[in-house]
Parts: structure tokens; sequence; C-alpha cells
């Protein structure tokens, strides 16, 4: 059970509240509300009551949406809407043992032009949630809050090991705890053995993988 302190800690999460279209063995969903925010800040809110969202969408990303999430205590204050453009879309396809999968389509859209600006009530949250964006947006996030009194959590994917590595390592090594896979381990260090991985990811920065 948590106790009424871990309940009100106060919890900043940065991520994409985006459109995902999923095929598994097992079927597929369609176009459906996604995005590591929205499944992080949805996780979040059964363990605290002060969870605060950064991200941005587009006009395609419905009112009554965002509506979701407030009605789960999510402060969206932090997420930009850019008029005239469309939400972040990913597609992806699942092997058998649901750990792999291939990205079929990437669209950024209005996550080329995120700027995310933290506000000053939550500069001094006590968690750091970092989900899955450009390793410079989550540099940006990192630069405006205390990260002495915070706990960071980052999540990243293939994607961004292909297409910004650098930023991604001075990222990681500002982090607490990286939320990664077998594969993207096997990626991010050239090591196939999960136990020689670890330790090439804790040399990183982390002090838990």
């Amino acid at each position: 059970m948590l106790n009424m302190s871990q309940k009100n800690k106060h919890v900043l999460i940065t991520g994409t509240v985006a459109f995902d279209d999923i095929e598994t063995p097992k079927g597929s969903s369609g176009k459906i509300i996604g995005g590591a925010g929205s499944y992080i800040a949805l996780a979040a809110s059964i363990f605290s009551k002060k969870i605060s969202l950064i991200s941005v969408v587009g006009d395609d990303f419905l009112e009554k949406d965002i509506e979701m999430f407030q009605s789960k205590n999510i402060n969206t204050e932090m997420i930009e809407r850019i008029s005239g453009e469309k939400s972040f879309y990913w597609k992806g396809k699942y092997h058998s043992n649901f750990k792999t999968r291939d990205t079929l389509i990437t669209e950024l859209n209005v996550l080329e032009k995120f700027n995310p600006i933290v506000n000053e009530s939550s500069r001094n949250a006590e968690i750091v949630v970092l989900g899955n964006l450009h390793p410079a947006v989550q540099l940006s996030v990192l630069d405006q809050v205390d990260v002495t009194n915070s706990f960071v959590i980052l999540d990243t994917m293939n994607f961004w090991m292909d297409t910004a590595i650098e930023e991604l390592k001075k990222a990681i090594s500002k982090a607490d705890l990286i939320v990664i896979n077998d594969e993207e381990a096997e990626q991010l260090t050239n090591e196939k053995i999960l136990d020689a991985a670890a330790n090439k990811i804790f040399e990183m920065g982390p002090k838990t993988v």
C-alpha cells in the first residue's frame, strides 16, 4: 500500500500524446490514442494525485480526449496545441514474443516544432519521467527542472538510436533509471549478452537499468 507522502509526490512527465496503430499476431488496433506521455501519465495517476504532463498535439486530438486525462487528475496545462498541424503518429508491428517489433510508420508532425516549457509549479517535481521523445527535448526539460531534488526516469527507443545517438547518450548520462527492452539494449551497446549490455549502460550514468 502507498502511504500519503508517496501519493503526494509530484510527477512531471514529458512524452508523446499521440496516435498509435498497433499490429500484433492477435489482431490490429487501428488508429487509437497512444504515445508514451499518455500511457505513463495514466499509469502514474494510479499512484499519485499530482501528475503534470508536458506534450504537444495537433488539431486532430480532440478536446474530449484531453478531458479524459483531466478526469484522472492529470494536469494538462502544459499540453500545447499547434493549430493546423497533425499529432505525432506511430505504427508498429509486434512479433509473436511481444518483445520485439518493427516500426512501420513514424510521422513526427507537431513533434518537429515541440519546445517544452516547464511551468514554475512543476520545476521542483520529485519525480521526472522523460518519455520516448527526441533526446534534445528530454534534455530541454532537464535544463528547466531542479534535478538535484528529482529522481529522473528516461525511456527511449531504437528510432532515436538511429537518428540522435550522441544527444541520447547525453540524456542517458543524466538519468537515475533507464527503461529499455532487450532489443534496444543490444542496439545501444552492441552487446548481445544482456548482462554485458546492462553493465555498459551503467557506465553511461544510470543507477538502475
